[in-house]
């Protein structure tokens, strides 16, 4: 049988997130019990909270929401790469030694995850490399940590790069466990109506 990785991480309060974004919470509107046949619950979250994919909508007015977007780009096979000394930005030099025959997605771990609370020291990609991923037919780039680009950015160069290569993204994965090498990557957007992004339970699968 094929090996499965799942790279998703579990969905808390206590999950890191963007200052501002709604953290998750779950309450109950039903409970087992007589004259109730069932345990009911109704959660509430940030879509970007946990393993997400953005929208276009997210960086883009005007632009698709998460349940107008294409799904094959989330489906199919997939290359991960280590960049672990990339500090701040991933580089096209950090992915280079394996972009031979890249795959239409690329997955990178930085080992700069947060665990446990919300930190602005995480890596990012360099909006070249989103380029540069683009020109070799990559539709699918995704990483490690909560954003493309650095937590200060105002501009959102990398966001604007995968907006103008028609790219989709995946954020907050984790790949502290996964080799190099290449995968069949599983990681399908919820269809929300109109939402910026969805959660994903993302997972990969041996070839």
């Amino acid at each position: 049988m094929n090996r499965v990785w799942d790279i998703s991480p579990t969905v808390s309060p206590t999950a890191p997130l963007f200052p501002g974004d709604l953290p998750y919470a779950l309450e109950w509107t039903a409970r087992l019990g007589p004259g109730c046949p069932v345990n009911l619950s109704a959660v509430h979250l940030s879509p970007h909270v946990g393993a997400h994919a953005d929208a276009p909508l997210h960086y883009a007015d005007g632009a698709p929401s998460i349940d107008e977007v294409d799904l094959a780009p989330y489906l199919g096979p997939c290359r991960v790469i280590h960049a672990l000394n990339c500090g701040a930005l991933i580089e096209i030099a950090h992915l280079q030694r394996l972009s031979v025959d890249l795959p239409p997605r690329v997955l990178v771990r930085t080992r700069r995850r947060a665990l446990t609370a919300w930190s602005e020291d995480f890596a990012a990609f360099a909006p070249a490399t989103v380029g540069w991923l683009a020109a070799q037919g990559v539709r699918l780039i995704g990483l490690d940590t909560p954003s493309v680009d650095p937590a200060a950015s105002k501009t959102l160069d990398s966001h604007a790069g995968l907006l103008r290569h028609d790219m989709r993204v995946l954020e907050n994965l984790v790949l502290d466990d996964v080799p190099e090498g290449d995968y069949e990557l599983i990681a399908l957007p919820l269809k929300l109506q109109g939402a910026c992004a969805s959660p994903v339970r993302a997972v990969l699968r041996s070839l």
